[in-house]
């Protein structure tokens, strides 16, 4: 069996820490131990459990990233995480196993993942097959001071509206705030699809669909540029 990947998420955001530990949680072999907010509070995980790999915001205040990359063990790994894509030179330079610029899709975090296991010749590739989807069918959303059960089923799609989105559901549509990049995070990933950087779609509702347009019921649900070529592959997989 396996040994699992200790890993360690460093960001001084509660929100993209958030993200990115339920996205880590869909992947079997990989375990996170700590979730902290600043270098300091590494350093101290560091020291009392077994760390293999750090997810590392580079921007932080008191102690950099890359500062911080420099004074730990070679032994831990480094997979840097932030919003500025000018930090990725520095980031190669300490030999880092990869760069990943937010938000991060969990394509590109899979990726990252089997780049380390290859580097540390841990395990062949990771495939969707080895990817544990969540337990939970279902999870709850705030919406009329109050929070609502959403079962994953009943979603026919998500759409963002600035800070609230919008849950339609079978039988009724619910309003939350939040991103539709943390509400993702927390979706199995082989029931939805994100079409649209507003939109996300459940598959199994879809009725129909175009090269600029997924059809359910009486919606028409568009497909972004940046989206298509990734939505068009899936759907027509199915075919």
């Amino acid at each position: 069996m396996l040994k699992s990947v200790n890993c360690l998420i460093v960001d001084d955001e509660p929100i993209a820490r958030d993200i990115l530990e339920n996205l880590l949680s869909k992947i079997d072999t990989v375990r996170v131990v700590g979730n902290c907010k600043s270098a300091l509070d590494a350093f101290n995980w560091i020291n009392k459990e077994n760390i293999d790999l750090i997810f590392l915001d580079i921007n932080m205040p008191q102690i950099s990233g890359l500062s911080f990359a420099k004074s730990i063990n070679k032994n831990i790994k480094i997979i840097f995480t932030t919003a500025y894509r000018e930090y990725a030179i520095d980031g190669f330079d300490l030999q880092a196993v990869d760069f990943l610029l937010k938000p991060i899709s969990f394509e590109r975090l899979l990726q990252a993942i089997n780049k380390y296991l290859n580097e540390s010749n841990k395990v062949n590739n990771l495939t969707n097959e080895e990817i544990v989807v969540e337990k939970n069918d279902f999870c709850f959303v705030r919406s009329d001071r109050k929070m609502v059960k959403v079962i994953f089923s009943e979603i026919k799609y998500i759409e963002s509206l600035g800070d609230y989105l919008k849950i339609h559901l079978l039988g009724k549509t619910v309003i939350t705030r939040d991103t539709i990049s943390n509400i993702e995070a927390k979706l199995p990933q082989k029931d939805f699809i994100r079409t649209h950087r507003s939109f996300l779609v459940s598959m199994v509702n879809i009725d129909s669909f175009t090269s600029e347009y997924i059809e359910i019921g009486k919606n028409q649900i568009p497909i972004g540029r940046n989206y298509k070529k990734a939505v068009l592959s899936r759907l027509e997989s199915k075919q």
